[in-house]
């Protein structure tokens, strides 16, 4: 029900630029303005603007911060400065995905994460149950306005929005003027950034990113730039029933690190090797978009798996998706194929990405 739906510091922006409106991971939020395909095109060319404020945001702080996080994460925070960031994901006890996110180290005892949207009551629940006495761990989630700029022109954008101001680099974390943050990262391949303000600042921020040539881009136009460059979305390429390793994303696990939830699963699967892998595919005619769900078939006829993720691709003009196959199937140039409303179209596996940003 519309009514249940969380909403956006931003929806009234939204709503007067004639955004279409969907529910999504619980919140009311913009799918697209004009198209996707024009919107991934501003992206891929210019710049684009994305309300992320559906994003959570956690704060830790206190001594041993970090082997603290250590224990939970992935990745190794010990290697981050502060003001710097990294990926990461947290893992259950079997080696599984609960999410994947981002930490920044905002101070030697400090760290800034964002999480996905859907997830973040159970990651908080999951965190606060593991939670060390000398921890403070706060979920901020409410109290923001989140926008990510990305595309070629970025850094220009930021320049107009924010005279004054200077971007940190890749991966980096500073404070800007009125307790606003800027991340450098990004979910298109393209460069740019992430903007976090006070949520009743939020109006007037998405405004000046606007003003200064961002095109506002909705989420459908999200999900097809993060599908062209392989990047997993949690929930359909990423879940509690597969490690990272199955993933393709072991370079963001640390296995030198002694100790750390779901790391003897990891270990066996990266020296034993995995039984599927999450697998790039390429359709080799044009059709209706693949979808998530629809089953991956050998050339014989024998289902091997299913996509977890689908959609047509806007740079490629052809059929994308990645599913998890048998290891033996998910050799580039692998022939498959792909059955779309009880049809079967040839396809191929591929290396990853699809794009590669020019």
């Amino acid at each position: 029900m519309t009514s249940d739906l969380k909403h956006s510091p931003l929806e009234a922006a939204h709503q007067a630029l004639g955004a279409r409106l969907v529910p999504f991971a619980g919140w009311n939020m913009p799918v697209q303005y004009t198209s996707i395909l024009n919107e991934h095109r501003a992206v891929r060319t210019k710049a684009g603007v994305f309300d992320i404020s559906h994003m959570g945001q956690f704060l830790i702080n206190g001594p041993g911060s970090a082997a603290w996080l250590n224990r939970l994460l992935t990745n190794n925070v010990d290697n981050l400065a502060p003001g710097h960031g990294q990926y990461t994901l947290m893992l259950n006890e079997h080696g599984g995905v609960i999410d994947d996110l981002i930490a920044y180290r905002t101070g030697e005892s400090a760290f800034f994460l964002v999480v996905n949207a859907s997830m973040i009551e159970e990651d908080f629940f999951w965190m606060a149950s593991h939670q060390d006495p000398d921890i403070i761990l706060r979920n901020e989630s409410e109290l923001w306005a989140g926008m990510a700029i990305q595309g070629p022109h970025a850094n220009t954008i930021f320049a107009a929005a924010c005279p004054g101001a200077t971007l940190p680099p890749r991966n980096g974390f500073a404070t800007v003027a009125a307790g606003a943050i800027v991340c450098r990262t990004g979910y298109t391949g393209e460069d740019g950034f992430e903007f976090f303000c006070p949520a009743a600042d939020g109006l007037a921020c998405w405004n000046q990113f606007v003003a200064a040539g961002a095109a506002p881009c909705g989420l459908g136009a999200r999900d097809t730039l993060r599908l062209e460059m392989c990047y997993p979305l949690n929930g359909n390429d990423l879940s509690p029933e597969r490690s990272p390793i199955e993933a393709g994303l072991g370079f963001f696990v640390d296995l030198e690190k002694p100790d750390f939830m779901g790391r003897d699963t990891l270990v066996r699967h990266k020296t034993a090797g995995t039984a599927v892998k999450l697998t790039a595919i390429q359709c080799l005619t044009r059709g209706a978009p693949p979808r998530a769900h629809y089953p991956v078939l050998a050339e014989d006829g024998t289902v091997l798996g299913e996509l977890s993720s689908g959609a047509l691709s806007p740079s490629l003009m052809t059929g994308i998706g990645m599913a998890y196959l048998p290891t033996a199937c998910s050799i580039p140039g692998t022939p498959l194929q792909i059955e779309i409303r009880s049809r079967r179209f040839p396809a191929t596996v591929v290396k990853k990405p699809f794009y590669k940003p020019q």
